[in-house]
């Protein structure tokens, strides 16, 4: 019998590699593995997000949420229309306004948890995450505003809100577009001084949360780490580097930022 020699490498990648051939072809097992995960993205994609198990779960968590929607009407508009992805609805406009009106102060950070691309993975990934990251939170001693769990979102769309809700620093974790290897992937993107027309350069982010991916306690490090360093500094985006690694490097679990 003769020995794969990319077998022992598989285990260190979910990428593609050493596929064999059968013949001039693929190996049969290969191609229908492919069309598994393509039809997983697609539906990554095009899946509703049934909320109300997030909801619960940050809840529990002790956290307030709202929900919101921007300024598509349906799932297919949004795909073809990012921009409106980008703006919120009128009515998650004045509930936000509300919101902002009966606060007795204004937060630190607003989180938006978007569906964006990947129901899959914020479905699998936020309530965990958030509880990682609400460690770092709560020692810190930031003023979180509402969740806002909003529905046909993009990542710009944190901006409007979080400038309504008159945060310092906004947090979109959003479902990151799937790959044939991730279709579960959530990402993360923090902004300084959250407003309407800012642009990607002016975003941090972190890429790849999930069990097979980043963890939730170095992603919520980093998280922390970077907000931390935006209110210091007053920025983020491209003049703020994520230097984190370099508190973390040798720790089994990332301390919790101060």
């Amino acid at each position: 019998m003769t020995t794969d020699p990319w077998a022992n490498l598989r285990q260190f990648t979910d990428a593609r590699i050493g596929l064999g051939r059968s013949g001039a072809a693929m190996p049969t097992r290969e191609v229908l593995n492919f069309a598994l995960s393509h039809a997983m993205a697609r539906d990554a994609v095009t899946t509703p997000l049934d909320w109300a198990p997030i909801e619960q779960g940050l809840q529990a968590l002790g956290l307030e949420t709202l929900r919101i929607n921007s300024a598509t009407h349906d799932r297919s508009e949004y795909l073809r229309r990012p921009d409106l992805g980008r703006r919120l609805s009128p009515e998650a406009r004045e509930a936000l306004q509300r919101a902002s009106e009966e606060a007795s102060s204004k937060p630190d950070l607003v989180v938006l948890v978007g569906d964006g691309l990947s129901s899959m993975g914020v479905a699998a990934n936020v309530v965990p995450m958030m509880s990682a990251f609400l460690d770092h939170v709560r020692h810190a001693g930031w003023q979180l505003g509402p969740v806002l769990l909003a529905d046909d979102a993009r990542v710009a769309l944190g901006d409007e809100a979080g400038e309504i809700l008159g945060a310092k620093a906004v947090l979109v974790l959003i479902g990151e577009r799937p790959g044939l290897s991730s279709p579960d992937s959530l990402g993360a993107y923090l902004t300084f001084a959250p407003r309407v027309g800012r642009k990607d350069a002016d975003r941090n982010c972190i890429s790849n949360i999930r069990q097979r991916g980043l963890s939730y306690d170095e992603a919520a490090f980093k998280a922390a780490w970077l907000l931390r360093e935006a209110l210091r500094r007053g920025l983020s985006g491209v003049n703020l580097k994520d230097e984190s690694q370099f508190q973390i490097e040798g720790q089994k679990r990332p301390e919790l930022i101060r």
